[in-house]
């Protein structure tokens, strides 16, 4: 009968451990900085807001800005999403294909 090393079998079982724990913890570190960014993105969109009203408030119309290429932010965002929803609809539709509920990796 074979001799089974057990500090060595718990050592090779960190080691799968400690990769699986290395994956979780790139996961939370990016899904951080995209909540982060989201934040800052928030915070320039207020800003740029009252940028904007403060420009109006100053003596600029809606149609001077508009010929300087600085729409309300409101007006720019719409225009973006309906060239990205045009341009959506031309393309081909893609399909992925499933390798199973992602609990299958989760199981010992």
């Amino acid at each position: 009968m074979a001799i089974i090393d057990i500090e060595q079998t718990r050592n090779q079982a960190r080691a799968l451990l400690d990769s699986r724990i290395e994956a979780v913890t790139t996961l939370v570190k990016s899904r951080q900085r995209v909540a982060d960014l989201k934040e800052q993105l928030a915070d320039a969109e207020r800003e740029d807001k009252r940028a904007y009203v403060r420009a109006t408030r100053d003596g600029w119309s809606t149609d001077e800005l508009k010929k300087l290429g600085l729409e309300p932010a409101a007006a720019a965002r719409r225009r973006k999403a309906a060239t990205r929803t045009a341009t959506s609809d031309n393309s081909a539709p893609s399909t992925m294909a499933s390798t199973g509920p992602a609990s299958d990796h989760l199981q010992e």
